[in-house]
């Protein structure tokens, strides 16, 4: 501005704005100096061109706003506040305004009693009236425990006043609060802002409500308050930000006091999604907090969303996980009791499971047959292979794990699954007997006999492992129209019996007779 005037010989209003910047703390550039004095010159103003250079020569600059700001507050920082302060304040006839009185307050943020005094002086010797900008510098400065008082009736008054609380002005004070252990206050300031228009984010409310779990002793008075301050104007809670809170909950040891976070979120009108749910279930019961656990239960169904299948298959692998079987047991039998087995799949792949990988296959099969028949419980197709494999391990299947499995087959069928053979075949070509393949081949179907094509599968697989004595029996059990059939017949003949060491030769398939 002090270029154009200059640049058209307004000169009386180019020297009145010089005076204006001067008393508000502003200098005049180097740039603008050498414009506007090649006009001065070439208009022939001599003394308005010396008067300029003068004005420079003599440190334009130091009234820039850095010089000014330095200026006062070396008077305020030297001497205790009194009468003679304010004289040497009064003589540097200062025109104050909102960014000058912020860089003062901010500059003597080292001593905060005297930036409130200097701040109350300006405004009762009518310097200038506090603004927005002016009153957030404040509170910034008085944001300390030491002058927690004088900082909560700043932001009163300044309410009052009809301004509000800046965010920057509750992110810093709120940090330096939490990092002093002032978590009450922190709560304070948190529903302080929330009642005005800039309120904090949910990452603010995140962040405090991480550290309220993580105090010495938890106060979930303060959780509820930060919660309900939060949701009261209508934001909600995410699943993003309970994770958050679990993850610190957990980092302090503390994941049991879980359900009592989830009763203060409830009051906010949140309920966890089926993921959060399988977290909290399987921390809990992974810690073998039982009674926690089953709590945790009956909170979804007081809620009216009852844990999904994966909350509870997550709840039941926890206990599996503690090698805590009887009570995963208990629970998923309380599962089923209460929801049906509509939706149990998942929770008892993962049971049965954990029995056998705790080498109780059989214990597995005998609680699976139970739930099975007692409450017409229909296991995934891949529970009955997991069931098949664990009861078919050598030591298992000598010990009755054999007969154990051959009884799943029906069920299977029954359940309109496919029989899994594949175990079977394996165990019978390499440690089988002819009855027991005799018996599988039975099992196979509801009919008297399986597709010659199973059969000769059978026989191919045991003929391959060299046991020709179990395939001999085998044969011998079969019906007559297997004895005779020509596939048969062929591939014992194209098997040398020699392959097998141990084993003596057999004779000829055709004069087996039927």
């Amino acid at each position: 501005m002090l270029r154009i005037l200059g640049a058209n010989g307004l000169v009386d209003e180019f020297w009145r704005l010089v005076d204006d910047m001067k008393k508000k703390g502003h200098g005049v550039s180097a740039n603008v100096r050498d414009k506007v004095g090649e006009k001065f010159q070439e208009d022939g103003l001599e003394g308005d061109l010396n008067r300029l250079k003068e004005l420079f020569a003599s440190g334009s600059m130091d009234n820039s706003v850095d010089k000014v700001c330095n200026r006062v507050c070396k008077i305020v920082m030297k001497d205790q506040w009194n009468a003679d302060l304010e004289k040497q304040l009064r003589d540097l006839k200062l025109e104050f305004n909102s960014d000058l009185v912020k860089m003062i307050v901010e500059k003597l943020d080292v001593e905060p009693r005297k930036a409130l005094l200097f701040f109350r002086w300006i405004d009762e010797t009518g310097s200038f009236k506090h603004d927005e900008k002016t009153y957030n510098a404040m509170a910034r400065v008085l944001g300390k425990e030491k002058f927690l008082d004088r900082f909560q009736n700043l932001i009163e008054e300044l309410r009052s006043a009809g301004y509000e609380m800046e965010m920057e002005t509750y992110v810093r004070v709120s940090a330096r609060f939490c990092q002093t252990r002032m978590i009450r206050e922190a709560v304070e300031l948190f529903e302080f802002a929330m009642a005005g228009s800039n309120t904090p984010t949910g990452h603010c409310c995140c962040l405090l409500l991480k550290k309220i779990v993580t105090t010495k002793k938890l106060d979930m008075d303060l959780f509820s308050r930060t919660v309900k301050a939060y949701t009261g104007t209508g934001n909600v809670m995410t699943d993003p930000m309970l994770q958050s809170v679990l993850k610190s909950l957990r980092s302090v040891d503390r994941f049991e006091q879980s359900n009592e976070v989830l009763k203060a979120t409830k009051e906010g009108g949140y309920i966890p999604s089926g993921d959060l749910q399988s977290v909290i279930a399987s921390g809990l019961s992974r810690k073998g907090k039982k009674d926690e656990a089953n709590e945790l239960v009956d909170f979804m169904e007081a809620s009216g969303d009852h844990l999904d299948d994966k909350a509870m298959a997550s709840l039941v692998e926890g206990h599996c996980d503690t090698r805590n079987l009887e009570e995963a047991s208990e629970c998923f039998k309380k599962m089923i009791g209460k929801e049906g087995v509509s939706y149990a799949g998942y929770a008892f792949e993962k049971l049965i499971l954990a029995y056998c990988n705790s080498f109780q296959a059989r214990d597995a099969y005998k609680l699976f047959t139970e739930l099975v028949k007692q409450n017409q419980l229909k296991p995934w197709h891949s529970t009955y292979k997991i069931m098949v494999r664990n009861l078919l391990m050598k030591k298992v299947a000598r010990d009755g794990g054999f007969e154990e499995a051959l009884s799943l087959l029906p069920m299977m069928r029954n359940h309109g699954f496919p029989p899994f053979v594949d175990p079977f075949i394996d165990y019978l070509s390499n440690s089988g007997t002819g009855e027991e393949a005799f018996a599988f081949l039975k099992a196979l179907t509801s009919k008297k006999f399986p597709s010659n094509v199973t059969v000769l599968r059978v026989f191919e697989a045991m003929l391959k492992s060299a046991r020709h004595s179990e395939a001999q029996d085998l044969l011998s059990l079969c019906p007559s129209y297997i004895r005779r059939n020509a596939d048969v017949l062929q591939l014992f003949s194209s098997t040398k019996p020699d392959q097998c060491s141990s084993e003596k030769p057999l004779p000829a398939p055709a004069q087996i007779e039927a």
